[in-house]
Order: C-alpha cells, then sequence, then structure tokens
C-alpha cells in the first residue's frame, strides 16, 4: 500500500479574488511491489548547466511567483510558527494528531468514507537523497539541497527516528520542471527498490493547480510500514513556496499524510496560513514516533496512548 500527498492552489479565480486554496489529497493506494531492485550507489551528481525552459514551465513558473504574493499579501504563508494568537491545549493536539494520522481526505481514487484507518509510518532509518531537473541552475541546486539537508535534520531531532541524508536514498526529493518531470522520475525514482514507473503515475500527471507532491511507499509484508518515498517540488515554485513544499511534502512522507481544517499553528491545514513546520507539527511528528503507538494500530486503541503523549507535551490536562 501506499499514499500521495497532493499541494496545490486552486485556479477558479484564485488570484483575481485574491485567494489561495491549497490542497493535500490522498488518492488511488499505489501496490507493493514486492521484487527488489538494485540501489543507486550514490546520489545523482547535481546537473550544472541548466537548459532553457518551455513557454508551459515558464507560464508556470510566473503563476506561481503570483500565487506566492497573493498569499504573503493576506498574511499567509506565515513563518513564525504561531504565537499568542494561536493557542492550542493537550486535547486538540491529540484531535489534530488523530485527523492527520489517521484519517485520509481521499482513498482509492474517491473519496474517503469517513472511517479512520492505522497508523503508518517508517519502521527503518529513512535516507533522503536529492535530484534534480536539468533545467535547474547549479545556484539553485545548492540552495535545495542545503534546505533538505537542514530539514532531514530537524526531522530526525522532531521524530527521533533516523532520518538522514544518505548515499543509497529510500526516500528521494525531486526538484523537477514541467519540462523534465518525466525524465527524472523515471530515470532516479525507479531506482529505488519497490518503485516502478507504473507506481510514478500519480507523481507524473501532476494537475496544473499542483505545485508539489508527495508519494509514500509500503512495497513490503507490511501494508502499513513505509520502505520509500518520492518527493516532487516543481522548480517554477519561487523561494518561500518552494521551501513550504519541502517542510510539508517530507513530513508528509514520514506519516502525517492527512490535512485538517481545525489544525492550527500547522502546515497540515488547507488555508497555507503558516508555510514553514510549526512547533505545534513537531510534537505531531514526535508522537507519531514514540515507541508507545506501534505501526498498524487503530485509533480506537491509539487514542488513550495519544491523549497521554499530548499532555506530556504541552504540559497540561487534556
Amino acid at each position: 500500500m501506499g499514499a500521495v500527498a497532493l499541494r496545490g492552489a486552486g485556479w477558479f479565480g484564485a488570484l483575481a479574488l485574491g485567494l489561495s486554496v491549497a490542497a493535500c489529497d490522498l488518492i488511488a493506494p499505489v501496490e507493493p511491489v514486492l521484487t527488489p531492485r538494485a540501489r543507486p550507489e550514490r546520489n545523482a551528481a547535481p546537473i550544472r548547466v541548466a537548459l532553457p525552459t518551455s513557454e508551459e514551465s515558464a507560464a508556470k513558473r510566473s503563476y506561481l511567483a503570483q500565487v506566492q504574493s497573493a498569499q504573503l499579501s493576506q498574511g499567509l504563508l506565515r513563518q513564525d510558527g504561531g504565537g499568542t494568537d494561536t493557542p492550542y491545549s493537550a486535547d486538540m493536539l491529540a484531535r489534530n494528531f488523530n485527523q492527520i494520522v489517521f484519517f485520509n481526505e481521499y482513498g482509492a481514487g474517491t473519496r474517503a468514507s469517513g472511517l479512520p484507518g492505522s497508523l503508518r509510518r517508517w519502521a527503518g532509518p529513512v535516507r533522503m537523497g536529492v535530484a534534480f531537473g536539468r533545467s535547474v541552475p547549479a545556484s539553485q541546486q545548492r540552495q535545495d539541497r542545503s534546505d533538505v539537508t537542514r530539514y532531514a535534520a530537524r526531522l530526525g531531532r522532531a521524530t527521533g527516528h533516523p532520518v538522514t541524508m544518505g548515499t543509497a536514498p529510500n526516500f528521494l526529493v525531486l526538484f523537477v520542471s514541467e519540462d523534465d518531470r518525466a525524465e527524472v522520475l523515471t530515470t532516479q525514482a525507479t531506482r529505488i527498490p519497490g518503485i516502478t514507473k507504473a507506481s510514478l503515475a500519480p507523481l507524473m500527471n501532476l494537475g496544473d493547480d499542483i505545485y508539489c507532491a508527495v508519494a509514500a511507499y509500503a512495497t513490503g509484508p507490511d501494508p502499513h510500514t513505509y520502505t520509500a518515498a518520492v518527493a516532487v517540488i516543481r522548480a517554477e515554485n519561487p523561494d518561500l513556496l518552494r521551501l513550504s513544499c519541502i517542510h510539508e511534502e517530507l513530513a508528509q512522507g514520514l506519516g502525517l499524510a492527512n490535512d485538517s481544517p481545525m489544525a492550527r499553528p500547522s502546515i497540515f491545514n488547507d488555508d497555507d496560513e503558516f508555510a514553514l513546520l510549526t512547533d505545534h507539527d513537531e510534537m505531531l511528528l514526535g508522537m507519531l514516533y514514540d515507541d508507545r503507538l506501534n505501526i498498524g494500530m487503530s485509533m480506537a486503541k491509539a487514542e488513550p496512548i495519544v491523549r497521554i503523549l499530548a499532555r506530556e507535551r504541552t504540559n497540561g490536562p487534556l
């Protein structure tokens, strides 16, 4: 099993109305592929010479720059992590955890039934790697690689789980344009054991209103244990949208797969109020990887433990 999370801005007059709507949808799960493939010996070397982009890619870049500008003008994409205007209690933290971890907005290609699923996360170490399309300039490659490296370390601290940059990555982060996305997915992502070109279809066919996505795969015997992930970040994204995609997609690829309109201050909310991972979100990650919760655990069984974990992290009663 696997899941794909998408993030994007709805076009329907978004800029004309000064409004950007983000979406994180879970769509049809990827069937497990049990035949192992050869692991890559090392990360793909960055390509130093950027190629000219197509008119389609240039138009996408212009549109995304307008999206970012519109959101900032409305006070969205906050980078302060919240404050006195965004209080939350242990009860709210536990509620947000349950919504983000156990529910899917979509399932099997249609809206989910509304029933909670089971807890999903990684069991083994997460080794992140970065690859780029030929349209990404060398200077941008250096910045993106640095941002992913720093964020991987933060995710490792937040989860208490091994999350590092690895020479044989099982979590690949791709910065690709409309011109080279298919090529890089085919040549790079399929080098990860268990990932085939067919299983990458949701990432190949991103809608025009999607500016980043992540697919997490469970290719082993346990459908709740993630073994691989691929994040796609449009190279056309401007600076802050680009960084916000890194923050949201990489965290979602660890198991915080859903969004909740009640989660605040949080990046796991469709409203795009916050651009970067917040303290609230770090608590969710720490709870997800706490040893008192087990992979495959139902929400009903996990809920009493979740309440204890939330109370511990907020130092307050439920």
